[in-house]
């Protein structure tokens, strides 16, 4: 048996908690990264005897286009998936749902699925810190609890999770990252962005079809020259406080 975590994880906060809840795993866990653009995902592999850690962003109560695509180009041939959904404290509606058709489309067998709070990707300062302390303490117990399942001999059934078949629509949202002055055209952000977005002869432009808003490039920049419109982005966190007001808690399905 192999064990793999599968990452869709543009800012860092959906890698943290599935090393989290794979760090209770007895055995050593393969990464492969959704990220890069210039990957052929259908290279990948795997047998029944394999368990795959699947963990996305919510965006918007959605799993972003971009990993939904990458994750059906992946063979998984009966492996069992645990699947993982990271949101920022608002809520992850069909996040769940669409993963465990996608995953189950590219042939795995989803048996356990975990929805966790991280740090909000795009307003910072909603589930700052989070995974915090007691997150670690649960997302722990969440993955001591699904190494257990996998080593006994039960026969594991495929999960139910929350969400709706006919998916919430998303239309994205209007945050596109821009470059400032600092930016020395390096092109760092041009080679991590998933969607090929940044045009590498020219970082300092980006093509807002095909950006995300998943902030990768804003995380990797080692410049510190790109960012979002702060007035806006202010604006916006004030009508939308309420909603992030109340502590959400990470939950385990099985």
């Amino acid at each position: 048996m192999s064990t793999y975590e599968i990452t869709f994880s543009p800012t860092g906060g959906t890698k943290k908690v599935t090393e989290i809840i794979t760090s209770q795993f007895d055995t050593k866990t393969e990464e492969i990264s959704l990220l890069p653009s210039n990957t052929d995902y259908s290279k990948y592999t795997f047998t029944q005897n394999d368990v795959c850690v699947i963990a996305v962003p919510s965006f918007g109560g959605r799993v972003p286009e971009t990993a939904v695509g990458r994750i059906k180009l992946l063979n998984g041939n009966g492996a069992k998936a645990v699947l993982v959904c990271v949101y920022g404290n608002r809520a992850y509606e069909d996040t769940l749902m669409e993963l465990k058709d996608a995953a189950s489309a590219a042939g795995f067998i989803p048996v356990m699925a975990v929805a966790a709070v991280a740090e909000h990707s795009i307003m910072r300062q909603f589930a700052a810190g989070r995974p915090d302390d007691n997150d670690k303490e649960t997302l722990e117990s969440f993955g001591k609890k699904i190494w257990e399942k996998i080593q006994s001999k039960e026969e594991l059934s495929e999960v139910h999770v929350p969400g709706n078949k006919d998916y919430r629509e998303y239309g994205g949202v209007p945050f596109k990252p821009s470059a400032d002055k600092k930016c020395n055209s390096c092109g760092v952000c041009a080679k991590e962005c998933p969607t090929g977005a940044i045009p590498i002869k020219e970082p300092k432009k980006i093509d807002k079809e095909k950006c995300i808003s998943c902030m990768r490039c804003i995380t990797v920049c080692p410049q510190k020259a790109r960012g979002l419109n702060q007035i806006v982005l202010k604006g916006a966190a004030v009508k939308m406080a309420k909603v992030f007001k109340e502590r959400k808690e990470n939950e385990f399905f099985e």
